[in-house]
């Protein structure tokens, strides 16, 4: 990390304050390795974004400071985390939101996609925790309490690579504070963001349509059973674990079979991709790490009344359904062994 500026962004409908320092951050070799710690350790996810604009690139702020400290690190990154500071906090005005200080900072020799670049970091901290600091004092020992930044716990924060300059640079983003309206305004409202059109993103697509026209649409065309439906969609992410690709034409002949129940998955893609303007590609590569979010939600289970819950995760020949001669329904399952 080379170079680092610190801004505090308030809550603009709160009348809370901008503070714009008027010098960079000169950091130690212990405080460097603390901020790289605090500022990279939450970037997991192989999940990318691009930046982005309706009316071009160059309308996108974040975009054009990034562009002006790439070209001159040393020399932009004040002026430019400035400009971004105050653009954070015109974007600053649901009343939840939490001022904090807002950090500039310049990567050398990141790694994304195999690839050795440099990155633009941009950070948020708006939570603090109370910290003790014990002390000698004479012949015992005495306490302070101090309000101080976690670096387990980031906030918010984004990578900006220089790479993909025309796509809008690969972007990776934290945000581990709003999960409710107000935190559209990091992801959405200040750095303008689209989902990179890659692996990953292609995987997750395809998996998230998988999972609703089982679940959803089906159920309205076609007399399913539930254990019908479970079944399908355990084959489904079968299939995206077992292949190193997906082609729509092997996936509905492998999974899917049955022709009538193939074309209207086919149909069901093509209208979710022009309602919701979504980028769903008939063949590309499976990306593991999408796979591993999205079976988590793939649900394998079956809820009787409040009494009994049945998971299936495997031979759907071995449960039965039916209907005694009272009209109680009934599952009949079989198996070798219990545990």
């Amino acid at each position: 990390m080379r170079h680092i500026a610190i801004h505090f962004v308030g809550n603009k409908t709160n009348n809370e304050p901008c503070g714009l320092s008027k010098s960079t951050l000169r950091l130690n070799e212990t405080e460097q390795a603390l901020f790289m710690r605090y500022f990279l350790t939450p970037f997991k996810s192989a999940e990318y974004f691009n930046l982005y604009h309706d009316m071009g690139l160059k309308m996108n702020e974040v975009f054009t400071c990034a562009d002006a400290i790439f070209a001159d690190p040393a020399g932009a990154i004040l002026e430019q985390s400035a400009s971004l500071a105050k653009h954070l906090y015109n974007q600053s005005v649901h009343p939840k939101i939490k001022g904090g200080e807002f950090y500039t900072a310049y990567f050398n020799e990141c790694i994304v996609d195999g690839e050795i670049v440099d990155a633009v970091g941009l950070f948020k901290s708006e939570n603090k925790d109370t910290f003790l600091k014990v002390y000698p004092a004479g012949d015992s020992f005495d306490v302070e309490s101090e309000k101080g930044i976690n670096i387990n716990k980031l906030d918010k924060g984004c990578l900006i690579f220089n790479t993909e300059r025309d796509k809008g640079y690969i972007v990776a983003v934290v945000d581990n504070t709003n999960k409710d309206g107000e935190a559209l305004y990091w992801m959405n409202d200040f750095l303008h963001l689209r989902p990179r059109r890659d692996e990953y993103h292609h995987t997750q697509n395809l998996m998230s349509l998988c999972k609703n026209f089982v679940r959803d649409e089906l159920p309205n065309q076609t007399d399913i059973s539930r254990a019908d439906q479970i079944d399908l969609l355990n084959k489904s992410v079968k299939f995206f674990k077992e292949n190193d690709r997906f082609n729509l034409d092997e996936f509905t002949h492998d999974v899917i079979k049955e022709p009538e129940v193939a074309e209207k998955f086919r149909q069901y893609k093509a209208a979710c991709a022009q309602e919701f303007d979504l980028d769903i590609a008939n063949d590309f590569a499976i990306s593991d790490n999408a796979v591993r979010k999205q079976a988590r939600v793939f649900r394998s289970v079956i809820k009787l009344d409040k009494n009994f819950h049945i998971y299936i995760h495997g031979n759907r020949d071995l449960i039965e359904q039916g209907i005694d001669e009272n009209g109680q329904k009934f599952y009949k399952i079989y198996y070798k062994e219990e545990s």
